[in-house]
């Protein structure tokens, strides 16, 4: 089980490592320092220049669009290579839009890829791929148990040419930015009749469609994360053209598990990341602060909790990696245990790392003069987005069980 880097692929990491630390993290704070200068959902003329400058040169290097695995549209890598690269994009809020390698857009471009039709391809994932616009993601909804996909309740029904939606979604992660152009949503199609996994369907919303109305920003423990935003949405009597269906009813939870699987792992990749940037921070801190006369780093349990960090940002790392691998050698089928297990123990592993952190940094850790408190409440959001802990133990429990029972669990 080979779990490295080809020489090629190795050197392009050494050249985003040295991008994000000479380039890209410098301008985080002058970034950040722009949001709520403008219009709340918007970006300032220097906000765009910082980001849009960053994206071309990304570009021109050719350090763009990685997460394409096995793909000639990308750069050949594999997903356990580019887990590598992920983790050092998530060193930096800034780092996987800089490469255009951010969430929501990698699993929708990986849905318009695989399973759109030439002209969504080229409406949609060509602009999405040049890093043009943006796209959200339109699944969960306020009055349905959204963990168990299978009660999704918008409605979507056939009249004539056209398809005609009603309902609402929240949670759309990145429908606030005025760059999103488009959504990908779950809708149902089937009646009760219908089995239970054929009911639901995937369709293209241009975004600013007559019947849109963005509701709300939803809050993230009191922040809207504006510019980026994420959206409570209503839908009255959406109408879109029927051949913005993705490959036809009832083939939602088809296209709903080709997307999530790489999403869901490519998440856990970059919270790896953010876990090593809060040991970084803690290690720096707790050599540079002084308590009763001496480095706070020797002081209490401080080398066990430093200790500690490091074995179990390393468990965590082989665990994502052997997915990665998993998803590399088989189906999706095969990798989905895996893709379940490393869902709970990543996330769980780099909140109790940024929290020892936070802890190390006293009240600075909980201030806006540290990263580490929009780390922990992007990381602990990561606890419930693409399904909470308790729904991926569910799958890891039944898929143990099932080695020692006939019976259908």
């Amino acid at each position: 089980m080979d779990l490295g880097l080809r020489a090629q692929s190795a050197a392009l990491l050494e050249q985003v490592k040295a991008m994000i630390a000479e380039e890209i993290m410098p301008l985080e704070a002058e970034y950040h320092a722009e949001i709520g200068k403008g219009e709340r959902w918007g970006y300032t003329a220097r906000q765009a220049e910082i980001l849009e400058g960053l994206k071309a040169q990304a570009k021109a290097r050719g350090l763009w669009n990685f997460w394409l695995t096995d793909s000639d549209k990308g750069l050949g890598l594999s997903t356990v290579e580019y887990a590598y690269f992920a983790e050092e994009m998530g060193k930096t809020p800034m780092g996987a839009e800089v490469f255009n390698c951010g969430a929501p857009d990698t699993g929708n471009m990986e849905v318009f890829e695989r399973y759109g039709t030439p002209e969504m391809k080229e409406q949609w994932l060509k602009p999405l791929l040049a890093g043009e616009i943006r796209s959200a993601y339109l699944m969960t909804e306020p009055d349905q148990a959204s963990s168990d996909a299978t009660n999704i309740a918008m409605r979507c029904e056939r009249e004539g040419d056209d398809y005609v939606l009603n309902g609402e979604k929240w949670w759309a992660s990145g429908a606030g930015d005025p760059r999103c152009k488009v959504y990908i949503v779950m809708v149902r199609t089937g009646g009760d009749d219908a089995p239970k996994h054929k009911r639901h369907s995937m369709i293209v919303v241009p975004a600013g469609t007559e019947g849109v109305e963005v509701l709300r920003p939803m809050q993230v423990y009191g922040n809207d994360d504006a510019p980026h935003g994420h959206m409570h949405i209503r839908m009255t009597n959406v109408r879109v053209p029927a051949k913005n269906m993705i490959l036809g009813e009832g083939r939602g939870f088809e296209v709903s598990q080709g997307r999530l699987g790489p999403g869901r792992i490519h998440h856990c990749m970059r919270a790896i990341g953010q876990a090593e940037a809060a040991l970084e921070m803690m290690c720096r801190r707790s050599l540079q602060r002084e308590a009763f006369g001496k480095p706070i780093a020797h002081l209490g349990a401080n080398y066990d909790i430093i200790a500690n960090a490091r074995m179990e940002i390393e468990q965590a790392r082989l665990l994502c990696l052997k997915t990665a691998w998993m998803m590399d050698h088989g189906d999706m089928k095969a990798a989905a245990p895996w893709i379940h297990q490393i869902k709970v123990v990543a996330p769980l592993m780099s909140l109790k790392v940024i929290d020892e952190a936070v802890q190390m940094f006293g009240a600075q850790g909980i201030s806006q003069d540290t990263a580490l408190a929009a780390m922990w409440k992007n990381v602990r959001t990561l606890r419930l987005a693409d399904g909470p802990d308790a729904v991926h133990r569910r799958q890891v429990a039944r898929t143990e069980l099932r080695k020692y029972t006939q019976e259908k669990i």
